[in-house]
């Protein structure tokens, strides 16, 4: 399925990837949003549940093992081109994510990996939803 001029909406799925008080973000690699810093993920693969395509995305992403918790945030992400055509139309599933070990490395998408705080969003240019969705992922408590 094309990602761009799609005939239909993609599915993606993305991580609020929480330790110790800070949430792993990660600078994208390819477009749409290339350069931006926001939460790693990427498309579902079919016949893929969720979850398991949150793991993958992870693991190729950032190197991590990931425990996908619940779903934080669901929404759709359309982006039009200068004609009005839809060029990109997503709907995307995030998940708060526990990862007691392992250190991020960049990999296929991302450009760099950065673990932060709530406080740190704004220095690092992350825009509003992605922001709100990693604070919520911030307040969530896991069980113990």
């Amino acid at each position: 399925m094309a990602r761009e001029y799609p005939a239909q909406p993609v599915v993606g799925v993305g991580a609020v990837v929480v330790r110790g008080g800070r949430a792993l973000i990660v600078r994208r690699g390819h477009e749409p949003r290339k350069g931006e810093w926001s939460l790693p993920g990427g498309l579902l693969n079919l016949g893929e549940s969720l979850a398991d395509g949150v793991r993958r995305e992870l693991r190729e992403e950032t190197g991590l093992d990931v425990h996908p918790g619940p779903i934080i945030e669901t929404f759709d992400r359309v982006h039009r081109d200068a004609d009005g055509r839809i060029r990109y139309h997503f709907v995307i599933v995030d998940f708060v994510c526990e990862c007691p070990h392992g250190e991020p490395v960049a990999g296929s998408d991302a450009e760099a990996v950065a673990w932060v705080t709530a406080a740190e969003l704004d220095a690092y240019g992350v825009n509003a939803h992605a922001a709100a969705v990693i604070r919520k992922g911030l307040e969530y408590s896991f069980p113990s």
